[in-house]
């Protein structure tokens, strides 16, 4: 019996049962092997073997195991253009973040400019301080203020520090990792001048999203940001990460004395405790050259390897490209359920 599923990138792929244990086994084993951790054990591929061999559209978490949800992006599935998943649908911030609340029921729900990193946001403070003290008066659900480090904008063309991507080419190391400090003070500066406006205006919390997206220079400049808020404010902190492996773009900077390049996302999880970090969101990055069954195999890996040492809620990244999920605008529901709920049964994560 062949049993449809998905590719990395969504498109259709027809498996056996066969085919399909053997698809989370090599994914396990990838993760295994890379990250240093445990494969999963055959009664939980026995369980992925039976929810993907399913008939059932869609599928969900065992009643009583259901976990909250927190959401990067604020209310950009709505109003943004096609091309970013958006509906296009006619409604500001404010009025979409109440329909999360109100009509889709979500659990928490993040506040962010469309221009999600935190570079061009600085220069919106005023306006962005307003959106929160407006939506803290009228909802009641928690409200994380929430931008991307992105260090990148920090470099040249669109920054004024040079780019070590030009500098590392030609020999330039040390030249490439003076740039990424200096860059890394810049974005630190702001992380937490956007925080602390946030703060006084009664934020329940800050997420720091897609962190590490540049690198290890990127890494150390969030956790001491978090470090800052978390420590110094009191406001709790969630760091949802970019990659399952932080790339050592520097490959000498150590918070804590633990070197941050090459941490897989167990290792993530602890140094970001240590910066007095409240979540931790991991992330497997989809390969789309796999199918979704060998990458929720490689996903629960290293997500289960967090969930079983974590001191703080562990949730995973799961949506378009990250945790198992095909690399496509608009994800097929079969897939993404199948997926969260392995998240929660498998992964033992404590929210999504």
């Amino acid at each position: 019996m062949k049993i449809l599923t998905r590719m990395g990138d969504s498109s259709n792929v027809e498996l056996t049962k066969e085919e399909l244990r053997t698809e989370f086994d090599q994914g396990s084993e990838y993760a295994a092997k890379k990250a240093k951790v445990p494969v999963l054990t055959e009664n939980e591929v026995d369980y992925l073997v039976d929810m993907f061999a399913a008939p059932t559209r869609i599928w969900g978490c065992q009643r009583g195991n259901e976990v909250v949800m927190t959401k990067d992006g604020c209310v950009n599935a709505l109003n943004s253009s096609r091309m970013s998943s958006g509906v296009v649908a006619p409604v500001n911030r404010e009025v979409g973040v109440r329909l999360f609340e109100s009509m889709l029921g979500f659990d928490s729900m993040e506040i962010s400019h469309n221009d999600y990193s935190v570079k061009p946001q600085r220069f919106l403070k005023a306006l962005e301080m307003l959106h929160v003290e407006l939506l803290m008066e009228t909802t009641i659900f928690p409200l994380l203020y929430g931008f991307m480090p992105n260090l990148g904008l920090y470099y040249r063309p669109d920054g004024s520090f040079e780019n070590p991507s030009d500098l590392l080419p030609i020999g330039k190391i040390d030249e490439a990792r003076r740039t990424q400090e200096e860059a890394g003070e810049a974005c630190l500066d702001d992380c937490i001048e956007m925080s602390d406006c946030m703060l006084e205006m009664g934020a329940d919390g800050i997420d720091f999203d897609t962190v590490a997206s540049t690198g290890d220079a990127e890494f150390y400049s969030v956790l001491k940001a978090c470090d800052h808020v978390a420590n110094d404010t009191g406001l709790p902190v969630e760091i949802g990460m970019s990659a399952e492996m932080v790339l050592g773009f520097h490959g000498q900077l150590e918070y804590n004395g633990k070197r941050l390049a090459g941490m897989w996302p167990h290792q993530q999880l602890q140094i970001c405790e240590e910066a007095g970090c409240a979540i931790f969101g991991p992330v497997s990055n989809t390969n789309t050259k796999k199918t979704a069954p060998w990458n929720l195999g490689k996903a629960l890996t290293f997500v289960k390897a967090c969930t079983e040492i974590a001191k703080i809620p562990v949730h995973p990244n799961v949506g378009m490209g990250v945790g198992g999920v095909p690399m496509f605008e608009t994800p097929a529901v079969d897939v993404v359920t199948r997926c969260s709920a392995a998240m929660i049964e498998i992964g033992h994560a404590d929210g999504l």
